[in-house]
């Protein structure tokens, strides 16, 4: 067999860094449930006409096939992976709205799958941690401003740069395009959501083909510089004059989510009036996160409110939504090198084997250790002790048990101190900080 290389876009973690994530995982996890969000998970794959029926590109999509196909069968050419969990999740509660308790607060981490073309931090393959609030009919906007509290709670305890939520409505854009008198803002709210990568002057040039003029476009971008991070974007949204119903209801809804986040983490939100959010379901608030000092790599965590996804007939389920890409942002600091782990296996002690004879007692030893909690191996073989502490140091486990021999005391020794102490398998507990892996981040 041919030596084999890796498939870009799939990203597969070493040990350590598969002990990062997880370590990662269970934060977000735990943050999500205090704030009171169940647990969900979907299938893996969707409807072909249900991925692309809002505003997605079918070039993006996985389409599920048989490698032998069934002529008298052709389902399964109708199916796609899911490339984003929020288009399942709306899916769910349609199916299950009978069964469920509304408002509906779900999780859900998952992996989806997205044909785009793979670079730093953006996969083919990728695991995200999803929050979700829907409701029956409609949906308070105080949600709106929820959401950025819990994504700051869960990135605030994890060993990253600082995280800043920028915040904007699209209440706001359209309301402000239909004051200029635009004939399609949501085509416009598509350009203007390419600035950062084309330019004011880029935009201007797209902008013109749909019938905007150049003091029209003045008036968009002056509206896309606005960035602050209290209300006062309010007032200098006023000064560009422009004027209608639905931006004053965006703007106030976004000067509350600004306001909330203030007073629960300062420095949390920061209303930037230039993001739209690609995505045609988005109605209300739009959410993008960066990192400190990372910014190049984008958004690390994103979403909005949408009101129609999860319709069908007479049932509306209008829903806020935000979502963790985490393999990007493992993948960002993976490749910063800004994350270790104090140890590469889950290992806390290496019971030492002096004779094949003596592996029964202590397996023993092992199975009173782990009762209590403390992981632990037994050695794969009997070589010298000195040879079984290299092999312990070597993957980082930092205690060897030493069997008490003819009735003597069991000991222990921390192998990179070289103290070693007598114990007992029934009441000895290593520090804290050495009962599970650390992990550490070049930015704490």
């Amino acid at each position: 067999m041919s030596k084999p290389t890796p498939l870009s876009g799939f990203p597969e973690w070493l040990p350590a860094q598969r002990i990062i994530e997880q370590r990662f995982l269970d934060h977000i996890r735990r943050t999500f449930e205090l704030y009171g969000f169940a647990s969900l998970e979907t299938r893996a794959v969707e409807p072909l006409d249900q991925l692309l029926r809002k505003g997605e590109t079918s070039k993006e999509v996985y389409v599920l096939r048989r490698l032998q196909a069934d002529s008298s069968d052709a389902s399964d050419a109708s199916l796609g992976l899911h490339f984003d969990l929020t288009v399942p999740f709306a899916r769910f509660v349609l199916e299950n709205a009978g069964k469920l308790h509304f408002p509906f607060r779900r999780y859900q981490i998952q992996k989806a799958w997205r044909g785009e073309r793979p670079q730093v931090g953006r996969y083919r393959e990728f695991l995200q941690a999803d929050i979700d609030i829907v409701d029956r009919d409609t949906l308070p906007a105080h949600y709106e401003a929820e959401l950025p509290l819990v994504i700051g709670d869960a990135l605030a305890g994890l060993p990253i740069p600082k995280p800043t939520v920028m915040v904007n409505n699209r209440k706001v854009l359209q309301g402000f395009y239909q004051g200029l008198d635009l004939v399609d803002p949501e085509a416009v709210m598509r350009v203007v959501d390419k600035l950062d990568k084309i330019g004011p002057a880029g935009v201007t040039a797209e902008l013109a083909p749909l019938g905007v003029t150049e003091s029209q476009a003045r008036l968009v971008l002056g509206l896309a510089e606005i960035s602050a991070a209290d209300a006062s974007f309010v007032d200098d949204v006023r000064k560009l004059g422009v004027s209608d119903p639905l931006l004053d209801e965006g703007l106030a809804e976004l000067a509350a989510v600004v306001e909330a986040a203030a007073a629960h983490s300062p420095g949390l939100c920061r209303a930037e009036l230039k993001i739209a959010r690609g995505l045609d379901y988005y109605t209300g608030t739009v959410y993008e996160t960066t990192l400190a000092g990372l910014e190049r790599y984008g958004s690390v965590c994103s979403g909005g409110r949408y009101d129609n996804l999860a319709s069908s007939g007479n049932d509306r389920f209008p829903g806020v939504g935000l979502s963790i890409g985490v393999s990007r942002l493992l993948g960002v600091l993976f490749g910063e090198n800004a994350l270790s782990a104090s140890r590469s296996v889950p290992t806390a002690v290496l019971v030492a084997v002096g004779a094949e004879e003596d592996r029964r007692s202590c397996d023993r030893i092992a199975a009173q250790l782990r009762a209590r909690g403390i992981a632990t191996e037994v050695s794969p073989s009997t070589a010298k002790f000195g040879k079984q502490i290299k092999f312990a140091d070597r993957r980082g486990i930092p205690y060897v048990w030493f069997p008490g021999a003819e009735g003597a005391a069991d000991t222990v020794k921390d192998i990179r101190s070289g103290d070693q102490v007598e114990a007992s398998a029934g009441n000895w507990t290593p520090p804290a900080e050495d009962l599970i892996p650390v992990v550490e981040g070049t930015f704490n």
